[in-house]
Formats: structure tokens, sequence, C-alpha cells
């Protein structure tokens, strides 16, 4: 299908591009970071016009954009496919990329060769894992910047007894503060603390050093990530409690479909001004040209 060539529209006053260094800047001066996923050039454009902080290309493309039923699935190929269309929809925010499940726990080597794909094949400016202190130490000593991820880790939900939300109890909350402070002794630059309850979030940030970015954490992590597909409400049915919808555009999608496909049966679509033209005289010219179909003579004036 034709669509014209798509080309950047200059800004007046163009953002810096977030870094490593602007992230801590935020912490440390208490400026909430916002973060939320990307899946494809035209999301990544969308978050990028928003002004965020970060962009992750998360493994929740997985079950949002190719039809997986949950994040396993998901390969090294997809997600750099993925990641490197998001990569040139964006300028600003920090681009994160997600090591998938089966990418990097079998040896610090297969770590480290899928976070550098990641930037050398994706463009990324960091990678994300869960869990794996050991693994992320690795990483960021080849190079790659790293951010954890503790509470719920959808990868490995089952082991955690299903997608629900973690440190419920004393020994869980002991369990997810080690596992944040182990991903910060590891060098991990943030961490994602998910689906934790916020008293526990709040004890554990007392003990962080990088930045934190919650999903269903509560207020007091430094940052707040959120699904694109989950925040613009593009999917119907269940979602998650954190998972605040801040517009409707299914419906949106929805209505608009369905209005084109009652114009073009009604043929009402397209109109006069959906078509072009041509010159009366080029229009004759070209018409002289034509054998008539078989059976049908031309009118007056139109043999050849």
């Amino acid at each position: 299908m034709s669509t014209p060539p798509r080309h950047e529209q200059p800004q007046d006053a163009p953002r810096r591009p977030v870094t490593l260094t602007k992230l801590a800047e935020m912490r440390a001066l208490g400026e909430p970071i916002v973060m939320v996923t990307a899946y494809d050039h035209p999301s990544a454009k969308a978050v990028e016009a928003a002004g965020v902080d970060i962009v992750l290309v998360g493994d929740s493309a997985a079950n949002n954009v190719l039809g997986y039923t949950d994040t396993v699935p998901v390969t090294v190929d997809e997600l750099l496919m993925l990641t490197a269309a998001v990569r040139r929809g964006l300028r600003t925010p920090l681009l994160v990329g997600d090591l998938p499940f089966g990418s990097y726990e079998a040896s610090d080597e297969q770590a480290i060769q899928t976070a550098h794909r990641f930037v050398k094949e994706a463009g990324c400016d960091a990678v994300k894992l869960e869990g794996s202190p050991e693994r992320a130490r690795a990483i960021v000593r080849a190079g790659v910047p790293v951010m954890g991820h503790v509470g719920l880790t959808p990868q490995t939900a089952t082991a955690l007894g299903g997608y629900r939300a973690q440190g419920r109890t004393a020994q869980r909350a002991l369990d997810v503060t080690r596992d944040a402070l182990d991903l910060q002794d590891a060098g991990c630059f943030s961490i994602v603390f998910e689906a934790i309850p916020a008293a526990v979030a709040d004890a554990i940030m007392e003990r962080m050093e990088v930045p934190v970015i919650g999903i269903g954490a509560g207020a007091s992590t430094d940052g707040q990530v959120l699904v694109f597909h989950d925040l613009l409400g593009i999917y119907d049915g269940h979602s998650p409690r954190f998972a605040k919808r801040f517009a409707s555009v299914k419906e949106e999608m929805v209505a608009g479909v369905r209005a084109y496909a009652e114009e073009v049966r009604a043929g009402t679509f397209p109109a006069a001004e959906h078509t072009y033209s041509i010159d009366p005289d080029e229009l004759e010219r070209y018409r002289a040209t034509l054998v008539p179909p078989a059976g049908i003579a031309w009118g007056p004036g139109e043999e050849m």
C-alpha cells in the first residue's frame, strides 16, 4: 500500500537526550522520572512527542503486539526488530531493551552476547533483565548499562505463583528487598519495582542509591512506568490494578474503521475530493489509443 515518505518535523526547542547522569540528577533533585513502553515506530514517535524520559521496549511486546499469551515465547530476534523500529522514532528518551526469557540465564557469556546485540543491532542505550544479579554484573562489566527488575517478574511468574503482587508476607518482603539490594550492588543504574506493597517499597527506598521506577509499587519511587497499550486503553478486558487508563484509543480505532467500512459499502467513499484528475485533452488522446473491449464500440468521435 502506498503512503508518502515520513519526514521529521523540526522542533522549536528540542530537549536534550536523557542520559544515565541526567537520571541520577533527577533522582537527587526529586524530579519524577517518566518511563513508558513502546513497541514500534508510531508509538515511539508518540512518546517522543509526549516528552517521556525513558522508553522500554519490553518483552511485554509478546502479548501486546505479537499475539502471544504471555512474555515467555518472544525471541531475541523479534525484540531486536521492534527495538530498532523504536530507535528510529526516538531522539530524546533513554532507550532500554528488555532481554527476553532464555536469552541471558545460561551463562555470563550468553548474557553479554545478547546485551551487545541490543546495543549494536538495535541502538539501545541500556538493557533490562529480571533478577539475576550475577548476570547483571557481567553485562555491566562488559560495558552495557543494566536496569534491574524485582517483585513481580513476568518471565518467572509461574514460579512466583502467577501474576500477583509480591512481598505481601514478611519473608517475601525481605526477599524482594534482598533482590533489589543485590541488583544495586551488581551495578544496575536503575531498578524496576513491580507489584509490591507501597509500604514495602517505602522501606526499600530508604536503602536505594539508584533511581527506582515503580509499576504498582506506590508513589515513593523515583519514577513510574506503564505499558503503552494499558495507559491508552488499546485493549479491552482485565487490566492490572496499577494500570490507570488515560485514554480510550481502542474505541476511537474501532469507530474510525467502522465509519470507513460503512462509507465504502454505501458508495460514498471515495468522493471526488479523494480522486485525481486528468486533463480532458490528455484523456481524449489516451482513449484514442485503446482498442474497444470485445462487442463494445466507442461513442461518436471516439473511434481509433
